[in-house]
């Protein structure tokens, strides 16, 4: 029996202690357990409400999506109605724009015959304005010619001119120097 009791003995010194702290650990893994269950059931509520919300969202897009499919047949419906509108005011608009034009091309021809007039009023005006040119060559010459002799005549007047000046200029010194001469002889003479 006593090996009984050496057995009991070592069991109580070596596995009692490990039991103990196997049993204390087991109770803070029993916590932590039941502190991590309390969470997940806190998670799990979180996710209802989150699914809640979701849904309710779902709902509302759902709504929002029935709202913007209704506005987008309105607006194409619209869009249809202002593009006929279109069309038709643009079909107006161009047979307007052809209408000017024809009109503008109307125009044009008339006022290039116009042109074509003018050109040839232009043509004769220059026809003209040469033979005057030529007149006025001619004239233009002759009046140089008559300028010249008149140049000339000026030119031998001038001369006859200086000569008279020069003539009337010795006159005056001679007539100087004859009065200096009765001075210097009346000077002599007292």
């Amino acid at each position: 029996m006593e090996l009984k009791e050496v057995i009991t003995n070592t069991f109580k010194e070596l596995i009692l202690p490990e039991l103990g702290r196997i049993t204390e650990e087991n109770k803070e893994i029993k916590n932590y357990l039941a502190f991590i269950n309390k969470r997940l059931d806190d998670v799990n509520m979180h996710l209802l409400d989150q699914s809640r919300r979701i849904d309710e969202i779902n709902k509302r897009i759902d709504k929002t999506n029935e709202r913007i499919d209704a506005v987008k047949e309105e607006l194409l419906q619209r869009i249809d109605t202002v593009r006929t509108e279109l069309l038709q005011r643009i079909d107006e608009v161009n047979k307007r724009i052809d209408a000017v034009k024809e009109e503008l091309l109307q125009r044009i021809d008339e006022t290039n015959k116009r042109i074509e007039n003018t050109n040839e009023r232009i043509d004769n005006t220059n026809e003209r304005i040469d033979k005057t040119n030529e007149r006025i060559d001619a004239i233009r010459g002759e009046l140089l010619q008559r300028i010249d002799a008149i140049n000339k005549r000026l030119d031998r007047l001038y001369e006859v001119i200086v000569r008279r000046d020069e003539h009337n200029k010795l006159e005056q010194r001679v007539l100087h120097l004859e009065h200096e001469v009765a001075e210097i002889k009346r000077k002599i003479a007292a």
